[in-house]
């Protein structure tokens, strides 16, 4: 009778600490996209491009934070629920960003003096 109960336990769907399994191969490709995406992070580091440096540098961070959070915290394979609080929290993040570049565009020239 036990035996009867484990077995239905265990084959429904998400009803043990491992609801999906995730290949070893996937977790190696996002490691190669994140560290791909950390050497072009560098690279856009050494290079002038003027008022879109900290554009890029967003983009990217913004990139990496989306890979971590659908792969290593598993948001990919959640409920609708978690998606809604996922994109919630990165609605707010927009939201944030761009009040931030927002007041930094519409200040003149000068606005920063060192010294």
């Amino acid at each position: 009778m036990v035996t009867d109960l484990t077995h239905a336990v265990a084959e429904s769907p998400g009803a043990g600490p491992a609801g999906h399994q995730v290949s070893l191969r996937v977790y190696f490709v996002i490691f190669g996209a994140l560290m791909a995406l950390t050497a072009l992070t560098v690279v856009a580091a050494m290079k002038d491009l003027g008022d879109f440096n900290t554009v890029v540098a967003l983009a990217i961070a913004c990139t990496k934070a989306v890979l971590v959070v659908l792969y290593f915290m598993h948001v990919r394979y959640s409920t609708k629920l978690t998606w809604a609080v996922v994109a919630g929290g990165f609605l707010w993040l927009i939201l944030l960003l761009l009040m931030t570049l927002s007041d930094y565009i519409t200040r003149g020239p000068g606005w920063l003096h060192y010294g």
